[in-house]
């Protein structure tokens, strides 16, 4: 597999995990010592805000299971990212990406089943969050890990 291919791969399992709300699987994805920081990046004076901060395996896998909003019943997010650009310099790489996070939520079937006619998927999916991502790579034991992780958020956002 070509190191764009891999860290692009990093990416993709770091939005999954986002969308599982597991813990473990996204603090794999990162050094030991690793730093996430979080912005609001349209402040009307055009300064990015900051407005939190993790650090270490154990806050960021911590963070991915309790802090973000349990997906209700029927309930899912999906955190798609596009716009990809990457860099690679030996055993060192960053990734810049666009996201956008729907939230998702299947209808209930009525107890009599689907009404006549009813096709198709029952249920909305919503956009709620939007931003980029940047992160920094270092290659370790053949195995691309996210140093650090910048999260810069178009919308305001409670932390």
């Amino acid at each position: 597999m070509s190191d764009e291919l891999a860290v692009q791969q990093v990416l993709a399992h770091y939005v999954r995990a986002h969308d599982q709300r597991d813990g473990a699987a996204m603090a794999a994805l990162f050094k030991p010592q690793a730093r996430v920081t979080i912005f609001y990046n349209n402040n009307p004076d055009g300064k990015p805000e900051m407005i939190g901060e993790l650090t270490g395996r154990e806050a960021i896998a911590h963070a991915t299971a309790h802090m973000m909003k349990p997906h209700p019943p029927r309930g899912w997010s999906h955190n798609a990212t596009d716009g990809l650009l990457v860099d690679i310099d030996g055993d060192r790489a960053t990734v810049d990406a666009q996201f956008m996070v729907f939230s998702i939520l299947g209808a209930a079937k009525p107890a009599s089943g689907w009404p006549a006619g009813a096709a198709g998927a029952m249920g909305t999916i919503t956009p709620i969050e939007s931003g980029y991502y940047h992160q920094k790579l270092v290659r370790v034991d053949g195995q691309w890990l996210i140093e650090s992780l910048q999260v810069r958020h178009n919308l305001p956002f409670a932390f």
